[in-house]
């Protein structure tokens, strides 16, 4: 089981993949959403925002008014970054879930 640090330090990493993309996804992917990124086995949450490609403002803690919330074990979140856990794997696997509204989720999945 990865620790509350490492999947801090593994969501700021995605955030830095996100910056490198954002300039081509910003024009297919208008989102400007607040995330909370709730961690399963650890009881524990980080919040932050989409917008224009990016994901910032990352910070700990969970947001129940979040519009997009994404539920993961901590193990699934450090492979997902990696590269080693495919989103849509995931999903399907139900080891990643994501709450939002349908348009929300298209938009999204351009993302990862």
């Amino acid at each position: 089981m990865a620790s509350v640090d490492e999947c801090r330090q593994a969501l700021h990493e995605l955030a830095v993949k996100l910056s490198t993309n954002a300039d081509d996804v910003r024009d297919r992917v208008n989102l400007d959403r607040t995330l909370a990124c709730r961690i399963t086995d650890l009881g524990a949450a980080f919040h932050g925002r989409l917008t224009d490609g990016r994901l910032i403002d990352i910070a700990d803690g969970d947001d129940p008014k979040a519009k997009i919330a994404m539920s993961i074990g901590s193990d699934d979140l450090l492979a997902l970054v990696r590269g080693e856990l495919d989103a849509g794997k995931a999903l399907a696997s139900r080891r990643l879930s994501i709450s939002a509204n349908p348009f929300d989720l298209l938009k999204l999945r351009k993302l990862l």
